[in-house]
């Protein structure tokens, strides 16, 4: 009898072993010959040699399928172990799995340029209203390419800009001060990613959630980096950003340019990166629109009413601009 410990390296425990338990008591059913004990993320197991290379094979098998879905059914370790394929969802256009096991898949046309764009380019810029799904759609890029192992790090950033309120002197540590500000990006990691998972990778800085004062000065390799809301970054914060570029790294800038939060009289520098880098090789562009809104679909009829008003007020202030000139 020999004994052999098996280390579950990229998937959550709380996953693999089931709702108290159940997957990995079926695995023990299933390879009664063995002594299986589970910890943590390491599984011990005791018993003939042959039946052990059998096991630590299957449980492979078994992580990768977890590993890939985030999730583990009772109906898909039967069929990995009596080897037979698992009648899995049809993969399609799915980017990534949620943590309840749903396909994450591009919902609209452009949204599937946006994924095309980001296979074909090193430099993607995103550009739509609130809720095409612009950053929802990057993120789980990204979350893609480290599952992976394309890369080895994700980098989401955003510049710390008021919308429109004074949040005045915010209370605790660097990263209590910022984290309202980065809460969106934490929404969509969550939406990916089991929480102990995401804890992990955070506390090793293999994600890397920051303002994007913080990137200055850095080299960013073996990355996929997504700036958000850049539509309220300085001329000199985008370009310092654009040049952070390291090898084998991918970069998706996303922004809508209906809602700059910068003072009146600051260009925006999303809007002079557009006009400077069109036609550069390598990066891509893409216009979502309303019809991208994967939300409520209030929110489609709320971003029609404000184009329309805002039309209107332009409208009007040309024709009051041609009569002073008549006049």
């Amino acid at each position: 009898m020999i004994e052999k410990l098996i280390v579950l390296e990229d998937i959550d425990p709380v996953i693999f072993y089931g709702v108290n338990n159940t997957n990995i008591q079926l695995i023990k059913a299933l390879f009664p010959k063995l002594r299986i004990v589970a910890r943590g993320n390491v599984i011990k197991v005791m018993g003939d040699e042959e039946e052990m290379c059998a096991f630590e094979e299957n449980i492979l098998a078994l992580e990768k399928h977890c590993v890939q879905y985030n999730s583990l059914k009772e109906e898909v370790i039967i069929d990995i172990i009596k080897g037979n394929a698992p009648q899995t969802e049809k993969n399609g256009n799915v980017i990534v799995f949620s943590v309840t096991g749903k396909p994450i898949i591009p919902r609209s046309d452009n949204q599937l340029k946006l994924v095309e764009g980001f296979e074909k380019n090193d430099m993607l810029f995103a550009i739509g209203p609130a809720g095409s799904g612009k950053t929802y759609t990057s993120i789980a890029l990204a979350v893609r390419a480290l599952k992976q192992k394309e890369i080895k790090k994700i980098i989401l950033s955003r510049p710390a800009v008021e919308a429109g309120e004074k949040l005045g002197f915010l209370p605790g540590d660097i990263k209590e001060k910022i984290d309202p500000y980065l809460q969106p990006l934490y929404d969509a990691l969550q939406d990916m990613i089991p929480a102990a998972k995401l804890k992990e990778y955070m506390e090793l800085n293999i994600i890397q959630i920051a303002p994007l004062a913080f990137m200055r000065g850095r080299t960013l390799n073996d990355a996929v980096v997504i700036l958000d809301e850049a539509q309220n970054t300085t001329t000199q914060q985008i370009k310092m950003f654009l040049t952070r570029m390291g090898m084998n790294t991918k970069m998706i800038i996303t922004g809508d340019l209906t809602q700059i939060d910068l003072p009146a009289a600051q260009t925006s520098g999303l809007v002079q990166a557009m006009r400077i880098l069109k036609g550069v090789r390598g990066i891509s562009f893409v216009e979502l629109g309303k019809k991208d809104i994967v939300r409520h679909k209030l929110v489609e009829r709320i971003v029609e009413a404000y184009e329309k008003f805002d039309d209107k007020k332009k409208k009007e202030k040309q024709l009051e601009e041609s009569q002073k000139q008549i006049q």
